[in-house]
């Protein structure tokens, strides 16, 4: 049985939902908004958590209140079917992958609330035990880099290990200090956004420098080109993907065979597409990793508990949400401990 047959003729009742705003003043030039997705229904409450990166997007979806047509019986599957064909967006938003962000945060919300209806917790219902989560801290340099911060944390954990954006100002000299820690487990080279803040135009030299520099590092999103594909063939069984993975249909299309890939749950829009990854990974001998989008609220307990199910033992961008700010002790450490709720799609 697939992981998506385990649970999409749970039934699903709907009575009504309500949409909770959150903000972060995360940096100066940074204002996070996210919005969370209450439904409810036989007594019981589903949550899920809109990542839109556009703080306006949040403020016209909450301004809309409850107008969307979701009140009355379903099944998890004609519901999803039905969020399929709503307009979640009142127009085309500024990044089209929004529209599977926004998909995800209803969908996940009616994940929820179905298990609780059905008194099942995820793990249950799929079969697993939630396990300790090993994660990694994401993070920049900064420009001109600096480690400063990097070190901070180090400094509070000794064994924190770390997801690291990369820019063409990197030295050699600067890879070669990041190494001997032995502190860095993957680089994102953000060669596969288009259209966002985060574009990174490829760089054949620095892939070089990164390559040869951290050995042990795993390389996530270069860009392909004529170019960089001379520098990245050597190394391609340590190139992984983020960005252009949003089903098992990309997955496949990928011009090597990958050894693992970045499953962000926000990116799939859908349960269906996400377990069906899973599905394909384990049977594929492919490793998973989840990925965080700065959830501010319960998105994030829920892809850590994914992670827990699913793949534990990866290097999880889901550590929690405090080590997206500036260095402190006292955090939890990883491996993560993910206590799941009783019921439903939610860790404690």
């Amino acid at each position: 049985m697939s992981l998506y047959d385990r649970v999409r003729d749970l039934p699903l009742e709907i009575e009504s939902y309500e949409l909770e705003g959150l903000e972060l003043q995360a940096r100066e030039d940074f204002l996070r908004k996210t919005t969370v997705v209450h439904l409810r229904g036989a007594g019981e409450e589903g949550i899920g958590e809109d990542v839109t990166y556009h703080g306006e997007e949040h403020d016209r979806l909450q301004a809309r209140e409850a107008d969307l047509p979701f009140a009355g019986t379903w099944t998890l599957h004609a519901f999803s079917a039905h969020l399929g064909k709503q307009e979640l967006f009142e127009k085309e938003p500024a990044q089209h992958a929004y529209r599977d962000y926004r998909r995800w945060a209803f969908e996940s919300a009616g994940l929820d609330l179905a298990l609780r209806q059905a008194g099942l917790s995820l793990g249950e219902a799929v079969e697993r035990e939630p396990r300790p989560v090993s994660f990694v801290v994401s993070m920049g340099l900064g420009s001109p880099p600096s480690t400063d911060r990097f070190d901070a944390w180090l400094e509070h954990y000794l064994g924190l290990k770390f997801k690291l954006d990369a820019n063409p100002e990197w030295s050699e000299e600067l890879i070669a200090r990041l190494h001997a820690t032995g502190a860095i487990d993957s680089i994102d080279l953000k060669g596969q956004y288009r259209g966002t803040v985060v574009d990174t135009p490829p760089d054949p030299a620095l892939y070089r420098r990164l390559a040869e520099g951290l050995p042990g590092a795993w390389l996530e999103d270069p860009a392909l080109t004529d170019e960089t594909l001379p520098v990245l063939e050597p190394h391609r069984d340590r190139i992984t993907w983020d960005a252009i993975i949003h089903s098992v249909e990309d997955i496949e299309a990928l011009r090597w065979p990958p050894r693992t890939v970045n499953v962000k749950p926000s990116r799939f829009g859908s349960v269906e597409r996400l377990f069906a990854t899973y599905d394909y990974c384990e049977a594929n001998g492919i490793a998973a990793y989840g990925g965080g989008q700065w959830e501010l609220g319960p998105g994030r307990r829920q892809i850590q508990l994914l992670a827990s199910l699913f793949h534990p033992d990866t290097p999880n961008d889901v550590a929690p949400r405090e080590y997206n700010l500036e260095p402190q002790p006292g955090l939890p450490q990883s491996p993560l401990s993910v206590e799941a709720r009783a019921t439903g799609f939610f860790a404690l």
